[in-house]
């Protein structure tokens, strides 16, 4: 019997009446489904590459699917900027946008692959996305899967993310979105499999888990947990990270363990003494889908007295609900996705909004004297550097690929205008350690040089990915790569005064202490999708002017950090940190000026529980249109336990025509000016609190940039 006829048995229900019922029709179908089945049919159905059970009308489907920045590893897809670069626009609106782009191409690959009954891996509807990870550590290879170091930053852009993917329709979703990795994760990459992450309750609520609870607020259907240990528990199983997510937080949808992370309980952890006692450890812990085959010892764990079926039966209605939401067993014309089709996928519109996103995400580090923009009728340009005609640096890692793809190279030849004399040579590799001199000696030859610098995700990225990596993925410095900095030299020297520009590549801080006085102009690109090169070329250029922001801190060597495997917050991120950065989180210049008038409060004083409302005046006095990201950051002057030297409570990004001025108003909310004790717990006191309106986050050297911020206060009691 076919599962819609069962289907049809309580078919009365009308799915136009509220959520709530619809969720108990979802209900009652895999009740009605997980009674019928034995054991071990339900233990087929709890590993990624599930069976088909036709018997029940359940189909073959395969978990394992990503998009971090387009469908990926699939088909053809639109390539949209990494997401580090994503959190580089702090523009949330423009990431949900992105998001449901996505997920209209991911739901008409579905179709597509329905249609032609293919059934495989990263042909479904479940994604492993988005990395909601704290980018604690520039070494972490993988950190620019994140939305970089910031909680409130990453939740913001993280929900936004979700909600985009996951749609608005009251009955069914588009795609299931998943928060990952759960929880403490951020290297090392070659530790993961056995790392012991040991973190302090203040430390873990104030920075580790508030993005994971903001996407769980925001309905996200799954979570992934991670590989590593958490203060003794593999992730994977934590009684203390269940109870959190489930218990403290009300997580309804289903948690799948990373791939292979099952294994590591017995193989790396050394936590359990076998395969069966990890599965139960797993089951038991809330972990309902296993990326891997070790459910298949459920049964097993069961006959031993590991497990009960009752726990089993709860997991498997979890995977059976998602499946129902996603509307998989429907009669096809049901779920209104299913018109989706060809014409979504790399479709001209989502090409635009990749050039746009990218646009948005690059960061103006340097522009001495104004050197940018260049003209587009410049008598003569250099370009050279390993990136620019790198496809790999436009891609980043989980990528798919697109027919549109324009590296820099042919960005700047597209916008140049005829008979201006340009040259193109390499120059110099990538990373080769005994790489000879190039052809510096062309930069004399020129008006302008533009060096496309900088590393790639060959030299960082995930255990296994990153080729050119010596720590499987990380990175063991943070310098550009020597014999880049040598041809850096040498440019400088045979240029002289002309101008260059650098174009850097990357998707975490690199040291720039060394090249910043070399160079006249640094633009930071991340790894900017398919159409990173148009973006690049559109800002040298000055067809659009650069409003992306560091989501991340850039120190000024490797030698302020702390030791990488120490999980605590102490000199780490901006809100923490004891040292001067070369460049702070938030930071990014434009081709406009604008300036900010005195903070005005509403009220000076405040009882706790109140709120107080900021309002600011911000004025463009350049003569060219641009936009601003304005930040507020909040500072408790007074605490009796350690608190961020600042911290990020509120973004609006706006547009101001050349001599406009434009009033920004912030509602500061008790929760903004409450923060996490050494006993983990929210906590407001009583005293003085200090708010900051700015381009960044407050750093003293911020204003030597030319760039203005404002201050005031306020006291609570």
């Amino acid at each position: 019997m076919k599962l819609y006829n069962y289907i049809f048995l309580i078919g009365f229900i009308s799915f136009s009446q509220e959520s709530n019922i619809k969720i108990n029709y979802f209900e009652s179908r895999a009740d009605h489904l997980i009674s019928k089945m034995t054991l071990e049919e339900k233990a087929s159905q709890m590993v990624n590459s599930s069976i088909s059970l036709d018997k029940y009308g359940i189909d073959q489907y395969n978990w394992w699917n990503e998009c971090l920045h387009g469908v990926a590893r699939a088909s053809k897809a639109t390539v949209f900027p990494v997401p580090i670069a994503m959190a580089a626009t702090f523009d949330s609106e423009l990431i949900h946008k992105t998001a449901n782009a996505i997920s209209d191409e991911a739901r008409a690959m579905y179709n597509i692959s329905q249609t032609k009954g293919i059934k495989d891996q990263y042909t479904g509807l479940t994604f492993w996305s988005p990395n909601i990870n704290i980018f604690r550590d520039p070494r972490w290879g993988r950190g620019y899967e994140t939305y970089g170091e910031d909680p409130f930053l990453t939740g913001l852009i993280g929900k936004a993310f979700v909600e985009g993917l996951q749609g608005n329709d009251p009955k069914y979703l588009k795609v299931a979105a998943c928060a990952k990795h759960y929880a403490v994760h951020s290297g090392p990459e070659k530790d993961r499999h056995h790392f012991n992450a040991m973190v302090s309750k203040q430390d873990l609520y104030e920075t580790y888990l508030p993005a994971f609870k903001d996407l769980v607020d925001a309905n996200v259907e799954i979570v992934m947990c991670a590989y590593n240990q958490v203060n003794g528990e593999p992730c994977c199983g934590s009684d203390n990270l269940q109870k959190i997510l489930r218990q403290d937080w009300g997580f309804k949808g289903h948690m799948v363990s990373d791939c292979g992370a099952i294994n590591d309980i017995k193989s790396n952890h050394k936590y359990k003494n076998s395969d069966v006692q990890s599965v139960a450890y797993a089951i038991n812990g809330g972990v309902d889908l296993n990326c891997g085959g070790l459910y298949a010892e459920i049964p097993n764990a069961v006959k031993k007295g590991l497990l009960t079926e009752q726990k089993v039966d709860k997991s498997l209605k979890r995977l059976l609900m998602t499946r129902f939401k996603l509307g998989m067993f429907e009669k096809k014309g049901t779920v209104p996705f299913d018109s989706l089709g060809i014409d979504e996928i790399n479709s001209k519109k989502h090409v635009l909004l990749a050039k746009e996103v990218a646009s948005k995400s690059i960061v103006l580090l340097k522009n001495k004297n104004n050197v940018l923009p260049l003209s587009k009728n410049i008598r003569s340009l250099f370009l050279t550097g390993p990136n620019a005609a790198n496809i790999d640096v436009l891609l980043g890692n989980y990528h798919g690929l697109s027919p549109n793809m324009v590296t820099p190279l042919e960005g700047i030849m597209s916008k140049i205008s005829h008979g201006v004399k340009v040259q193109y040579k390499m120059g110099v590799e990538l990373n080769n350690k005994k790489q000879k001199s190039g052809p510096a000696h062309m930069a004399s030859s020129f008006d302008a040089t533009v060096l496309f610098m900088g590393i790639s995700p060959l030299i960082e990225g995930e255990e296994g990915d990153a080729i050119a990596s010596d720590a499987n993925g990380d990175r063991i410095n943070i310098k550009f790569p020597k014999n880049q900095i040598n041809y850096i030299k040498s440019i400088r020297e045979k240029a002289k005064t002309k101008p260059i520009v650098l174009v850097a590549f990357g998707g975490s801080a690199i040291e720039f202490e060394e090249i910043e006085p070399l160079v006249d102009a640094i633009l930071y690109v991340w790894y900017p999708g398919e159409q990173g090169g148009n973006a690049i070329a559109d800002i040298i250029f000055g067809g659009i002017n650069p409003s992306g922001r560091l989501p991340i801190t850039f120190p000024k060597s490797l030698s302020q950090l702390p030791d990488y495997s120490d999980y605590s917050m102490d000199n780490r991120t901006y809100k923490f940190i004891d040292y001067d950065p070369m460049y702070p989180f938030g930071f990014g210049l434009s081709y406009s000026k604008f300036s900010y008038s005195e903070t005005i409060i509403n009220k000076s004083k405040i009882k706790i529980g109140e709120s107080v409302q900021a309002s600011i005046n911000i004025k463009n006095v350049s003569k060219l249109a641009g936009e601003e990201v304005v930040q507020l950051y909040i500072s408790d002057l007074e605490s009796s336990y350690r608190v961020p030297h600042s911290k990020l409570i509120g973004i609006q990004k706006i547009s101001l025509l050349p001599g406009e001025t434009k009033n920004v108003k912030f509602l500061i909310s008790s929760a903004m000016m409450s923060n996490i004790n050494e006993n983990g717990e929210m906590s407001l006191e009583p005293g003085n609190y200090k708010i900051t309106i700015g381009p960044s986050s407050p750093w003293k050297e911020s204003e030597s940039y030319g760039q203005s911020f404002s201050y005031s206060y306020f006291n609570l009691h």
